[in-house]
């Protein structure tokens, strides 16, 4: 297996961070911090990052303001949503899921789906390719 990490960029200079390795250790706690301090959470609706990416999976932790969308879309993949602060709605063609703190969902590939923030919420999206 090869190790794969990321490089600094402009918007987060404090360089690289292991994605891909026989083990990641993953301090969530860690991440919703540097998230908070991020300038794209301070002027815009929400603010990711990807915390491990394999061939066959990823896993990105996602905070959300009060009130902010993430408009329909679809993932090719296998995801699940796990809420790790907050409250959030998650919207499917069929239904509308309020999800909180240790509450999660799973989705099959290509079903469009929306999440609504009723308040600060972090969640991570996990993202498992279909063979």
């Amino acid at each position: 297996m090869e190790e794969k990490s990321n490089n600094a960029t402009p918007l987060r200079p404090e360089g690289k961070r292991v994605l891909n390795a026989p083990a990641v250790e993953m301090d969530l706690n860690k991440f919703i911090v540097q998230i908070r301090n991020e300038e794209t959470w301070k002027s815009s609706g929400h603010n990711s990052i990807t915390i491990f990416k394999s061939d066959q999976m990823r896993i990105v932790l996602i905070g959300l303001h009060d009130k902010a969308v993430l408009k329909k879309h679809h993932s090719n993949a296998v995801i699940s949503v796990q809420v790790i602060e907050g409250n959030i709605v998650f919207v499917t063609p069929d239904e509308s899921y309020s999800l909180t703190q240790g509450q999660m969902i799973a989705l099959q590939p290509n079903i469009p789906h929306s999440v609504e923030a009723k308040c600060e919420s972090f969640f991570l999206l996990t993202l498992a390719s279909v063979s």
